[in-house]
């Protein structure tokens, strides 16, 4: 069994827990505070990898980690794919913990899984996945786009944005060392994929306001 598929069933599992079963435990010994952390709960910042506030959180995380966790770890093997996934997870949480305050509970995998979507994009970003109906890099700088926007802009939800953009970071000097075909060029051409989507989607929209001006 791949390890980023067994990485899908802990988290799968875990949350179960969290929901199900006994939450005040949870929330006491696994959720990641930064003010705990250096009262010795150093286990917190990877037991909330695995932890999900509920089902949509959940799925959505998973589809991301299948995906992309089962492509980087094709490319690179099982052990980079969990170095990466760990490291970038658990920097993701001490270094937000700076920005959203010591207090602040954290819980997901969506920094780590963005350490992972950056790796991907630097190593293997024509992967096409018809999950997304586009290619892998594609997807990977269309999420870091928005996450950026949302952080800029301070989207409230409960949502780490500025998190996941801390974990897309950290990926990157994984990416540029487990790149295979060069780094630089692989960003070049995500960059010339996202230019042209964007200019499909422009003549489009456009073509369509033109159509809908003579119905």
């Amino acid at each position: 069994m791949k390890r980023s598929n067994i990485l899908l069933a802990v988290c799968i599992l875990a949350s179960l827990f969290y929901w199900y079963i006994d939450p005040a435990f949870v929330d006491k010994f696994l959720v990641f505070r930064g003010a705990d952390f250096p009262q010795g709960k150093f286990w917190t910042a990877v037991t909330a990898i695995f932890l999900h506030g509920d089902f949509v959180h959940l799925i959505g995380n998973m589809l991301f980690l299948y995906v992309f966790g089962n492509t980087l770890e094709d490319e690179v093997g099982g052990a980079k794919m969990l170095v990466a996934f760990f490291v970038g997870g658990i920097l993701s949480f001490i270094l937000s913990s700076f920005f959203y305050g010591p207090e602040t509970a954290m819980i997901g995998a969506s920094a780590a899984i963005f350490t992972i979507m950056a790796v991907v994009m630097l190593t293997k970003p024509l992967k096409f996945s018809w999950l997304f109906f586009m290619p892998l890099g594609l997807v990977a700088i269309l999420y870091l786009l928005f996450n950026v926007a949302a952080s800029y802009y301070a989207v409230d939800g409960g949502v780490g944005y500025l998190g996941h953009v801390i974990g897309f970071v950290v990926g990157f000097p994984f990416g540029i060392s487990w790149s295979r075909g060069g780094w630089a060029r692989n960003l070049l051409v995500v960059v010339l994929i996202l230019l042209a989507y964007i200019f499909i989607a422009t003549m489009l929209t456009s073509v369509l306001s033109l159509l809908s001006s003579f119905v």
